[in-house]
């Protein structure tokens, strides 16, 4: 006996033909634009324009940066943009610096600096698989979100890129020797695999007085990136890598914290020692917001 197909129900037929709004897209666009921009600095890498390849990065950090934040005040968070902007950070901040420090430095050491691009590309994804795995943890405590588990996929491919962004500042082809690039990526690597806390910066408040003080700062910083633009974007590297042992330390101290206000139960011992090897990721943040 054939089964006839059954209606569909007005109100599914009229909700399907509405389709999403735009502004829940936003995020998934720049998500894809952060992507074109990093296979645009692939692009560049082979025909040999470094400085526009770096600027592809940088440029694709930036919208990194906005579509988490986009999606989190538009109210568009979901697993499908999460998902996006993890495949489109191991391409724009795995592959392509990889395959621009080895086109630019790496190829001269044969296999030794094939070796490298590809620790550093799958790092980059073991950290980016990582932070999937935290696609629904809400369990964390509140100033978990303050903190990345490691150094950030974005962060870690500027600082692959610092020996090429110094030589374009000091005309220095030294730097793109590889005893200096080799060791550079594979540090980075590393950071970005290991349990080091780092700064998320994700919910800093600007206090009402500073806010004049802090647009001076962001005029003064574009000033300085249209004047020496290299030189300004080292500073930025720089002082984030000093800023590492500060958010070691003050992670540390938010642990402790949190353990000696806790009551004296053996419970809430056992959830303070749980907290010690915990890893945060920056979806905590979204996951938190869905939740809520």
């Amino acid at each position: 006996m054939t089964r006839r197909p059954r209606p569909r129900v007005a109100s599914q037929t009229r909700a399907r033909l509405r389709g999403l709004h735009f502004n829940r897209l936003i995020p998934n666009i720049l998500t894809v634009l952060a992507l074109c921009a990093g296979l645009t600095a692939i692009l560049y890498a082979y025909q040999g324009k470094w400085k526009f390849a770096v600027i592809a990065i940088l440029i694709a950090a930036v919208l990194d940066a906005l579509d988490g934040r986009v999606a989190r005040l538009l109210g568009g968070s979901t697993k499908f943009g999460a998902e996006l902007d993890s495949l489109s950070d191991f391409v724009s901040f795995g592959v392509a610096p990889a395959l621009l420090v080895f086109l630019w430095s790496l190829q001269s050491a044969q296999e030794i600096g094939w070796i490298t691009a590809l620790v550093f590309a799958v790092c980059a994804a073991l950290r980016l698989a990582r932070f999937n795995t935290r696609l629904g943890v809400s369990d964390m405590p509140a100033w978990a979100s303050n903190f990345f588990t490691g150094v950030p996929a974005p962060a870690g491919g500027g600082l692959a890129l610092l020996p090429m962004i110094l030589s374009f500042n000091f005309q220095n082809q030294t730097l793109a020797h590889p005893a200096i690039t080799i060791p550079v990526m594979v540090i980075v690597a590393c950071l970005m695999i290991s349990r080091i806390p780092t700064y998320a910066l994700k919910q800093v408040r600007v206090p009402h007085r500073m806010v004049m003080p802090f647009l001076l700062f962001v005029g003064l910083t574009a000033a300085l990136l249209a004047m020496a633009t290299w030189l300004t974007i080292s500073v930025f590297l720089f002082v984030y890598l000093l800023s590492i042992p500060f958010s070691m330390r003050a992670y540390r101290r938010l642990q402790r914290d949190a353990a000696d206000g806790g009551s004296d139960s053996k419970t809430d011992d056992v959830e303070a020692d749980e907290v010690t090897g915990r890893v945060f990721e920056e979806i905590a943040d979204t996951a938190q917001d869905d939740n809520d």
